[in-house]
């Protein structure tokens, strides 16, 4: 795999991963990352996404690791972001997949790119703030509620909340633990180095998520593969549920007794579904 810096508008710089520069014969996947990581693609799936002949390529989200703060980020705004990385690797279409956050950023990188990609496989995403017909807030853990509700506030409100005692407590379960005892323990390595450059990688993801999201997912037009876990408690089942209902190309797999985390072990049949569309 290699690493690059990739100029961006505003005199940004996206921090760029891509692992099979040198195999442009292997049909590119974009991975969205969640919150709070890095945008390293994901080690779990190397071995499966070589045997499929799939390229990862990805980069931190502005604020994460090498990649420069952009106050004020939206989900369209990111897309923007993708489309500037793709051109740089010279790739014109492309795949996109996400986990948590990073499952929205690559719905929307679909409807603000169009034809430019060719499917979406997202696992635990969350829906638009406001969604109608969906109680936003329900069933998360009280960490998740206190850190949304801060940034529905605005960026400042949330940085506060950053700043203060306050620490978010996943409340793992014992299968979460016994999954970051495995390969998926990768999950620790993009999350301890997410805020290096500062905590406005988080911040800004998470007002992100209570901004509009600046394009609708019921325009996408290429296929979707939607995957959420049933216990899910950092963003909820019926995330899924509406976004699958709202986007006309998705197929939703609730899967059950599987948590925000345990989700990550069906990726591999989601990769295998990624392919067959490609």
């Amino acid at each position: 795999m290699i690493e690059l810096d990739v100029p961006a508008g505003g005199g940004r710089t996206l921090h760029v991963y891509d692992t099979a520069p040198e195999q442009s014969g292997r049909l590119p996947v974009m991975w969205h990352h969640g919150t709070p990581n890095v945008g390293a693609p994901p080690e779990p799936l190397f071995t499966a996404a070589a045997e499929l002949g799939l390229r990862w390529v990805s980069f931190d989200r502005p604020g994460y690791g090498g990649s420069s703060v952009a106050p004020g980020r939206t989900i369209a705004s990111v897309a923007a972001d993708a489309a500037t990385v793709a051109d740089a690797l010279g790739i014109d279409r492309f795949a996109v997949a996400g986990y948590s956050g990073g499952g929205s950023y690559a719905l929307g990188c679909a409807a603000v790119l169009g034809s430019r990609v060719q499917a979406v496989l997202g696992l635990a995403a969350i829906a638009p703030y406001g969604a109608t017909g969906l109680d936003w807030f329900a069933g998360m853990i009280p960490s998740g509620l206190a850190a949304l509700r801060a940034a529905a506030e605005g960026r400042e409100a949330r940085a506060a909340l950053q700043a203060s005692d306050f620490i978010y407590d996943c409340e793992f379960t014992k299968d979460d633990l016994a999954l970051f005892e495995g390969p998926w323990g990768w999950l620790g390595k993009v999350g301890q180095p997410a805020l290096a450059a500062g905590p406005y990688g988080q911040i800004d993801d998470d007002v992100s998520y209570t901004l509009p999201w600046g394009c609708d997912p019921g325009t996408v037009d290429a296929p979707v593969l939607l995957l959420h876990g049933t216990d899910d408690r950092i963003i909820p089942a019926g995330h899924g549920s509406w976004l699958a209902a709202r986007c006309p190309t998705a197929e939703l797999r609730l899967c059950e007794g599987d948590s925000h985390f345990t989700i990550v072990t069906h990726a591999e049949r989601g990769l295998e579904w990624l392919r067959r569309q490609i």
